[in-house]
């Protein structure tokens, strides 16, 4: 049974910035789409301005992975939308946060965080792989050079369940740019990669990531089961 991934995009940069409109000209979803496509993974997109927004119950309910990618219209999500999501995490759906995302409303609502942090320009960048080890590390090198837009610490987030990667910018930053949680019966990664004015997404290394990425977060099976119909603890333990 192939997983089944959507490709959520705001779609605005690459409609207004000439810079990203050259690089990833019918959208950074669809440019990730061909890149994800295989006989294992089955792949659709969907954009902010499609009826409602791209992410209808048909569609979620047949999402194994939600990856979002979002900068600049995170207020417009609908809040309905976003308790929709984070429903379908709890239920086992994967997620997988990209670039900016750490400020969506999913992000926040999901990983309990304002997801704030420091930014900067564009630079030379080094991604270290910490857990070589990890599923989602699978044939990522020791260290691989982007250039990129400098995210740095502080990062306000939860500790995470694993920090996969850490990138060290050429202007002394660090930041913790490969992160897993999990919330319910759902698996999520975020990986900071990804300004759309830099072609990071054409990078091999990046592109392992995802696909490794999509298959750690594609949900187990659970036959029968309803998380909904789990005790939910309403007084405090004493």
């Amino acid at each position: 049974m192939s997983i089944r991934v959507t490709i959520w995009n705001e779609y605005v940069h690459e409609k207004s910035r000439p810079e990203a409109a050259a690089l990833y000209p019918c959208g950074i979803h669809a440019f990730l789409r061909d890149v994800l496509k295989s006989e294992e993974i089955e792949v659709t997109t969907a954009t902010l301005e499609e009826p409602e927004q791209g992410l209808p119950d048909a569609v979620l309910e047949n999402t194994d992975v939600l990856i979002w990618w979002g900068h600049v219209k995170h207020q417009l999500v609908a809040d309905e939308l976003v308790e929709k999501i984070e429903k379908r995490v709890h239920e086992g759906m994967g997620m997988i946060f990209l670039h900016s995302a750490h400020k969506s409303k999913p992000f926040c609502r999901i990983i309990g965080t304002t997801g704030n942090l420091t930014w900067g320009r564009e630079q030379r960048c080094v991604l270290w792989n910490l857990m070589p080890t990890h599923p989602i590390a699978k044939g990522v090198p020791a260290h691989f050079e982007l250039r990129e837009e400098l995210y740095s610490e502080p990062f306000f987030v939860p500790k995470p369940d694993d920090l996969i990667f850490c990138t060290w910018y050429e202007d002394g930053n660090l930041f913790r740019g490969g992160m897993t949680y999990t919330r319910g019966l759902g698996k999520i990664f975020y990986f900071h990669p990804g300004h759309e004015i830099c072609n990071s997404y054409y990078d091999k290394n990046v592109q392992q990531v995802l696909k490794n990425a999509v298959a750690w977060c594609a949900p187990t099976r659970y036959e029968g089961f309803d998380i909904s119909k789990c005790h939910k603890q309403t007084e405090p333990i004493l």
